[in-house]
């Protein structure tokens, strides 16, 4: 199972970041990869079982289902319910933690997926760098400006 990691340290508070990544339905406001973001249920964007479609700035719609929401480990896990990318059980995690030396925050974004072996390496590449390692620092501006 390929499996893709991307880290930052975030130069705001752990409570002001973990507010924003736990907001399911608010990620076009801080992911460059993501244009649009709509949540399909009317139920709270923190719920398990919420979808969102996104529309990609490529064109692109992906629809995910949120997993899990721990505020308590500041964790969010979701999963892709359709797209056009060709990833089976896609199922990604962001951790939110602090860094108490310097009132920082550190996030830790992850998936593993299932896929065609031959798509897998430019797979995890592509969701490492174009989505989360940019998303990453979508995420550092945003929060800076807040």
């Amino acid at each position: 199972m390929p499996e893709a990691f991307a880290s930052a340290v975030i130069p705001a508070r752990v409570t002001k970041v973990w507010r924003v990544v736990r907001d399911f339905g608010g990620l076009a406001t801080w992911q460059p990869a993501v244009a649009d973001c709509v949540l399909s249920d009317v139920q709270a964007p923190d719920r398990v079982g919420c979808v969102r479609t996104l529309s990609m700035a490529d064109g692109e719609t992906v629809v995910e289902s949120l997993l899990a929401l721990d505020d308590h480990s500041r964790s969010l896990t979701y999963g892709i319910v359709s797209s056009p990318y060709p990833v089976q059980c896609y199922r990604a995690t962001m951790r939110v933690l602090p860094l108490t030396a310097t009132d920082e925050t550190f996030v830790g974004w992850s998936v593993n997926f299932d896929c065609d072996q031959a798509h897998a390496d430019e797979l995890a590449r592509n969701f490492r760098t174009d989505i989360f390692t940019a998303g990453l620092r979508g995420l550092a501006c945003h929060c800076y400006t807040l």
